[in-house]
């Protein structure tokens, strides 16, 4: 059966307590994905990870491998969550995949003190374990993002990219919830 997982990216704190601010898995255009993606038939979870202000790698795993992640899944990231998946996939060498799109992915770059993406290195047979991997990114994101980007591009040949204009893509910048461009990526 397709499914989807789309995992948000790590807020800072204030964010994350604003009681005005909507939690990380229905912030920006998630909600409206996961919608879409369950018309088009496709069961998407959007899994909530507590305290994703402060990263903890077994927490974020915890709650990902409560899902199945099989050769029909799609996997969404979005800054800290796509670089959660890169991760995730090069540690888990048997483990295939449908679609995976990166949207401002992370690698913790300018982190203060955070040691989430330590120790790892990125897979590179990993796209050829997915029916393909695209990065969304934004020409005037944060340096680390850009960063991060160029690495991912650098290391894993294969690699699908689209650029855009949308800062980090996050509702302040799209305005709007509506990501068609990611739609049609996944539904590829």
């Amino acid at each position: 059966m397709k499914n989807a997982i789309i995992l948000h990216g790590k807020p800072d704190k204030e964010e994350y307590y604003d009681p005005a601010a909507p939690s990380m898995s229905n912030a920006h255009w998630i909600p409206w994905i996961q919608g879409q993606l369950l018309k088009h038939d496709i069961w998407t979870a959007t899994p909530e990870v507590p305290n994703a202000f402060r990263p903890d790698w077994e927490l974020w795993c915890k709650e990902v491998e409560r899902f199945d992640i099989t050769p029909e899944t799609i996997l969404v990231g979005h800054s800290c969550g796509a670089g959660f998946w890169l991760k995730w996939l090069s540690e888990h060498k048997d483990v295939k995949v449908a679609k995976v799109v990166l949207v401002a992915p992370s690698l913790g770059y300018g982190w203060d003190g955070d040691y989430f993406f330590d120790n790892f290195q990125l897979d590179p047979d990993l796209v050829s374990r997915t029916a393909g991997i695209t990065i969304f990114n934004s020409d005037n994101d944060h340096e680390g993002i850009l960063k991060a980007v160029k690495e991912i591009r650098e290391q894993l040949p294969g690699v699908e990219y689209q650029e855009f204009h949308l800062k980090h893509f996050t509702i302040g910048s799209m305005k709007t919830p509506e990501f068609p461009e990611l739609l049609a990526e996944c539904l590829k």
